[in-house]
């Protein structure tokens, strides 16, 4: 990429006449030009200190207007320049941002999942914001990146280099933000395993509480104070990169000022807090080691390989912010900065962040589900101490299913009935139990007794005045009736026989009346099942009328 060198002023080319001039081949109004106070420069352009545009083809204004106004004019901040190693490297790594997006989605659709009720003292949000500042990191990076191609197309330069330079700030913050709130969260992880087994194993109050309590303040408070450092500013100054003298005045002084050195100091200190919560989490929930070697030893060893990874790369974010603000060449706010520098100083350790971060959040668990299985483990241990034998799921699915939402207690007596099947014994059970009810009612054997040889066809059916599930006494042609009861009882047990008997009844025995009785005699033309509704209900006919004295009776 060439961007302009000196910029100098350049006399007016001569024309037909001492008020005309030429411009790539095109006659102006001279005396319009420098009434609009238009100045011609050696870059090519044509500018009275608020507009400017550009003389050279195909871009030089076709004719300008008494007024000032040109013709098919186009201005000087435009892309005119093809793509550089500047945006092109900055394309291949917003691909790779990209990647990037797609694995945090996926992590946080898998780790925010919640598998278990969510606590009091562990809120679910507090698993996610690791994914969220990811989130956040990618696409500042994104939009950093893409606006970072029009600073090469750019013939001079404009927003483009102000709003790469803006989203790179903050993605440096998010890259930071990310580290800390993963190594925040496994320490809270690391918590919620220690305790699970015992709730009361650690106190809501002393050093430990306090320090877990206030650090995420100080990380917070040092974040937001780079922030405000940085991003509220006057930023215009950055675009005056249009000439070497302009640079050296306005833009080099304004990307190395105070403000913008004292800023990575701020994200310094949250990294120093972010190793200081993954040395207090290792010392209070792993295993504890005496010396300071079997310490130090202790420290690597209970680190996860991930943070080996992340916490030097979040070094390298404040150190190369710092270096950019000392150093402008190496600034992606210097136009004409070096790619081999700003790239893999700038965007490389947040970008590797969140690779690693997006990868870690694939290959590990579900912190509930894995809570879950540590919970079974123990159970099984402790059953295995007490001599219990569990039985596996599949035995529960098949023997002991679960009953549905809208099953009723006759299903639910039923479906145990089919469990414990039945046979010879169950119906022999059966038999004695029908005679015991028999008896305790006190009515009289029936000929067809139990002894009887008449009773050898009628085994389901000992008894014709009871039989189980139906009340009463049976009439004659409601044998076939009892008969369908009967075999249908035969299956159960005296306990679950006598259950339904009594569920096929209004209520229980002898709390519920019978049914009032019928007034009204069958038809001559009625026969089959009315004959045996007549039969049984013939007491009620020759019963007297109820006669009604006054709608009190009624």
């Amino acid at each position: 990429m060439t961007i302009i060198g000196a910029r100098d002023i350049l006399a007016w080319p001569g024309g037909d006449n001492s008020s005309d001039t030429v411009l790539s081949g095109l006659h102006f109004n001279l005396t319009t030009l420098e009434n609009w106070n238009y100045t011609l420069y050696s870059n090519g352009t044509l500018s009275n200190g608020t507009k400017c545009y550009l003389t050279f083809e195909p871009y030089a204004p076709a004719s300008i207007f008494p007024n000032g106004t040109f013709v098919n004019a186009t201005q000087c901040w435009h892309p005119v320049y093809p793509i550089g190693a500047r945006a092109g490297t900055g394309l291949g790594f917003a691909v790779a941002f990209g990647l990037g997006l797609v694995l945090t989605l996926v992590a946080l659709n898998k780790h925010g999942k919640l598998h278990l009720p969510s606590e009091k003292r562990f809120h679910p949000i507090g698993r996610r914001w690791q994914w969220y500042w990811a989130i956040f990191t990618c696409a500042t990076a994104l939009i950093s990146l893409f606006t970072n191609i029009d600073v090469d197309r750019y013939y001079l330069p404009e927003i483009p280099i102000v709003l790469t330079s803006f989203f790179w700030y903050l993605m440096q913050i998010g890259a930071i933000a990310c580290t800390w709130e993963a190594v925040r969260h496994w320490g809270s992880w690391m918590e919620r395993q220690f305790i699970d087994p015992n709730p009361f194993r650690l106190r809501q109050e002393g050093r430990r509480y306090w320090v877990e309590l206030l650090i995420p303040l100080f990380a917070y408070l040092f974040m937001w104070l780079n922030f405000f450092i940085v991003v509220p500013r006057s930023w215009g100054k950055i675009e005056h990169q249009r000439y070497p003298e302009q640079i050296i005045t306005d833009a080099e002084p304004t990307a190395t000022d105070n403000r913008f050195k004292s800023a990575p100091f701020f994200l310094f200190a949250t990294w120093l807090i972010t190793v200081f919560s993954l040395w207090h989490s290792i010392r209070h929930y792993c295993p504890r080691n005496r010396g300071i070697i079997n310490r130090t030893v202790g420290l690597f060893k209970f680190t996860p390989t991930c943070f080996m990874l992340i916490i030097p790369l979040a070094f390298i974010v404040p150190l190369f912010q710092a270096m950019a603000a000392w150093n402008f060449a190496w600034s992606p706010l210097n136009v004409k900065g070096k790619p081999e520098a700003i790239y893999p100083g700038g965007y490389a350790p947040a970008l590797l962040v969140i690779i690693i971060q997006g990868i870690h959040g694939l290959t590990s668990p579900n912190e509930d589900r894995e809570l879950i299985r540590q919970r079974r483990e123990r159970g099984q241990i402790l059953d295995a101490e007490l001599g219990i034998q569990r039985k596996p799921a599949w035995w529960r699915r098949v023997n002991e299913a679960a009953a549905g939402p809208n099953e009723t207690m006759r299903d639910r007596i039923m479906r145990n009935v089919r469990e414990i099947g039945g046979g010879g014994p169950t119906a022999r059970n059966l038999y004695e139990s029908i005679h015991t009810r028999a008896a305790e009612s006190g009515e009289p054997r029936s000929p067809n007794a139990p002894n009887s040889s008449d009773d050898v066809e009628m085994v389901s059916i000992p008894s014709p005045n009871h039989v189980v599930g139906v009340t009463g006494p049976i009439a004659p042609g409601d044998f076939a009736t009892a008969r369908q009861t009967a075999t249908r009882y035969a299956g159960m047990t005296p306990s679950a026989a006598s259950r339904q008997a009594e569920l096929m009844m209004d209520g229980p025995r002898g709390t519920v009346p019978p049914p009032p009785p019928y007034t009204d005699r069958p038809g001559a033309g009625e026969t089959g099942r009315n004959d045996s509704v007549a039969s049984s209900t013939s007491p009620s006919i020759n019963s007297p009328q109820v006669q009604v004295r006054s709608m009190l009776d009624v």
